[in-house]
């Protein structure tokens, strides 16, 4: 792997080896064991891969979601014959969709497939972008003083931090997608006007995460033990997908701590809708949508504050990521004096 020592171009290529692989050996091989044999080798890749990138921890994340986690589920599917990847779609689009967080919309005829540019619709709201990255620089200007923060209160602005960097990049990604003519479906709606858990982890929040076990773990599951059981194992493989990203964040053992997370959120998911059954039968109204909000808000944000934000407050990760975001927002403000005593000199 030294080849790919922090080389992005380098890991990129060799990811769209493997995915061209993957078509290629898709195209002439029925889905099942044939199928999934063939594909085996890429596995080890994708989970290699990333740790590539040594020298940046949020850098090594993110390509661990991106070929760690969704690419891999997404070839398991393939390998079963099952979407988002099919070796029919253009290779362009193929490579798309097996490595990047996008999903394309279903066409009318009901099968994934790019269409012309001139139909994509605008994927990036301007008005929202600019208050998300106005937003994401305050936040990086009050990292500077960190240690002064009430620990509520710096966990509270990396949860902000977390939901603007993904809703502005994952938009970003599709805008490229559009681009080159793919429509693609959006990764978030507005998390925050949730009014259960059940409506925010399943139609809001990080939607391709929703899209892939889906079909991979929750139908399955279901199809065998029931909606419980299915609900329950999509957020147990979730919480140890994320116990994975951790791994790849600060390259130590895991605590566990993403994994209680998203168990909780899971049976409480499954209470929540048992609640749900039993208050509709009774004929009782349901709450006032804002209070229901507020709830889900007020929850999710002392469960992340007592399960979720600690494994990434120890062993120097917090630190590191304090320290990429400093270089980021360096890096930003360079970049915009060049531009002013650009605009001066003319």
């Amino acid at each position: 792997m030294e080849f790919l020592q922090d080389s992005i171009p380098m890991v990129s290529l060799a990811a769209a080896a493997a995915a061209l692989y993957a078509r290629m050996s898709s195209s002439l091989l029925r889905p099942g064991l044939p199928r999934l044999v063939a594909l085996l080798p890429l596995f080890p890749f994708l989970v290699v891969a990333p740790l590539a990138f040594s020298s940046s921890a949020i850098i090594r994340a993110t390509a661990a979601f991106f070929l760690a986690w969704l690419c891999a589920f997404k070839l398991a599917l393939l390998a079963a014959g099952r979407g988002p990847l099919d070796p029919s779609l253009p290779v362009l689009t193929f490579l798309f969709t097996a490595l990047l967080p996008v999903k394309l919309r279903r066409a009318r005829g009901g099968s994934e497939a790019a269409v012309s540019s001139k139909a994509t619709k605008p994927v990036l709201s301007l008005v929202s972008c600019a208050v998300k990255v106005a937003i994401t620089a305050v936040i990086l200007r009050i990292y500077q003083f960190n240690s002064r923060l009430h620990l509520y209160a710096r966990l509270a602005l990396y949860g902000i931090h977390i939901y603007c960097f993904l809703d502005l990049f994952f938009p970003c990604i599709a805008a490229a997608a559009g681009a080159l003519g793919m429509e693609t479906e959006p990764q978030f709606d507005r998390p925050y006007l949730a009014s259960s858990l059940r409506e925010f982890w399943g139609r809001r929040w990080n939607l391709m995460v929703s899209a892939i076990l889906r079909p991979s773990v929750y139908d399955p599951v279901r199809a065998r033990a029931g909606n419980p059981a299915g609900v329950l194992a999509t957020f147990l493989v979730s919480g140890l997908m994320h116990e994975g990203l951790v791994y790849y964040l600060s390259l130590r053992r895991p605590s566990g701590g993403m994994t209680a997370f998203f168990l909780l959120h899971g049976v409480c998911c499954v209470a929540e809708a048992w609640c749900a059954r039993r208050w509709a039968a009774r004929g009782w109204p349901s709450p006032p949508r804002a209070v229901a909000t507020l709830l889900v808000v007020l929850f999710v944000a002392a469960t992340s504050f007592w399960l979720f934000f600690p494994p990434l407050c120890k062993d120097g990760v917090e630190e590191k990521l304090l320290e990429e975001w400093a270089a980021v927002a360096a890096f930003l403000d360079a970049g915009k004096r060049i531009t002013l005593y650009g605009q001066r000199s003319i």
